[in-house]
């Protein structure tokens, strides 16, 4: 967000700088800026340095700086694009306000976000910790309230490495929002909210299973497995205790290992005693735990975890398999390349009210 009449700006500076807004530079060191920074000047149109990234600014060069920035005329290259999407990552509500960011790196920027958060949010399950969390979902529910069609972007950024439990629950999120988006005919900003939010700890009662459990590789012992068929429940209480309880969160936490048969647990409920997003997010929980490598076994080929889910009739609601079968069999997607990451109509209800 620029101050003033923005400068017009070559397309093809566009494509190779990002126009820094007032409340990115404002996320820098005062002094030393971490990025190279360019000046556009109007006159040739065209860019030129300012200063090198880590140089020590001088007061005036400060006060130059932000009023560049005021004027629509400062840049920094997208080959700094890691140390400047570093900044975002971290304060993912500047995502919000960066207009020049492209799509996929919008989404790559949320995807880094929700992962540290997650990774926090297990080494410390406490409602202090959980706020930042939740804040940066309601970043990218915001994002996807926007336009919905960015939904197919997080599809093609499933993380189909070795399996943890952070990058677990964000595909099953992904893959569960995809489902949810495309089966659901209207729904309002406050329903996606806490939909995003319960897919994304459908899983989180596995934090308190050893991992000496989560990593066997042979068969577990009867103890072992009542440890792991607690975990619904044990999330379930975990979220209770911090006043994060509503019908999705229920439903996803709780009814994801449930089987239409009656074969799952922790419940053994059948076909319609099971909710609805307990029967969406039990397809993409299974999916995205098929599409993973675990110490039991080596991932599958998305196309083959998606033909086994719907061949599986039995257990797996039909209306979700059926609908992530044929999108994967027509490309409706797009290129499915994963990505390498660390280890509209009514005006949105406000965030906060998904937890009300």
């Amino acid at each position: 967000m620029t101050i003033g009449k923005p400068s017009p700006i070559p397309e093809n500076i566009s494509e190779e700088y990002y126009q820094i807004s007032d409340e990115m530079l404002s996320s820098f060191p005062k002094y030393r800026p971490p990025v190279d920074l360019f000046r556009f000047r109007e006159t040739i149109l065209t860019l030129s340095p300012f200063s090198r990234k880590g140089q020590r600014l001088t007061n005036e060069q400060v006060e130059e700086v932000q009023q560049l920035c005021g004027e629509g005329c400062l840049f920094v290259s997208r080959s700094d694009h890691p140390i400047y999407s570093e900044h975002i990552v971290k304060q993912l509500d500047l995502a919000l306000q960066d207009s020049n960011l492209k799509e996929t790196e919008l989404i790559d920027i949320c995807i880094r976000a929700l992962l540290m958060r997650f990774e926090n949010f297990v080494q410390q399950p406490v409602r202090i910790v959980f706020d930042p969390l939740f804040q940066d979902v309601m970043v990218l529910t915001e994002i996807l309230w926007q336009d919905k069609h960015r939904i197919k972007i997080l599809m093609r950024r499933l993380l189909t490495t070795t399996h943890t439990l952070a990058n677990h629950s964000l595909n099953t999120m992904a893959v569960g929002l995809w489902l949810w988006m495309n089966s659901t005919s209207s729904y309002r900003r406050r329903d996606l909210d806490r939909t995003t939010l319960a897919l994304f700890l459908h899983d989180i009662g596995m934090i308190k299973v050893p991992q000496f459990i989560v990593s066997r590789a042979g068969a577990l012992k009867m103890e072992e497995k009542e440890k792991i068929n607690a975990h619904p429940f044990v999330g379930y209480k975990l979220l209770q205790k911090m006043d994060v309880v509503f019908d999705e969160m229920s439903a996803a936490v709780v009814q994801h290992h449930e089987r239409l048969d009656g074969s799952g647990y922790p419940q053994h409920l059948k076909c319609d005693t099971i909710h609805r997003i307990g029967r969406l997010t039990a397809v993409a929980d299974a999916f995205a735990a098929m599409i993973a490598t675990h110490p039991y076994g080596k991932a599958k080929d998305m196309l083959q975890a998606a033909q086994e889910l719907a061949q599986d009739r039995n257990r797996f609601d039909p209306q979700f398999t059926g609908k992530l079968l044929t999108a994967l069999q027509t490309n409706t997607f797009g290129d499915m390349t994963n990505i390498n990451l660390p280890d509209a109509g009514q005006e949105p209800d406000e965030p906060e009210q998904a937890l009300e």
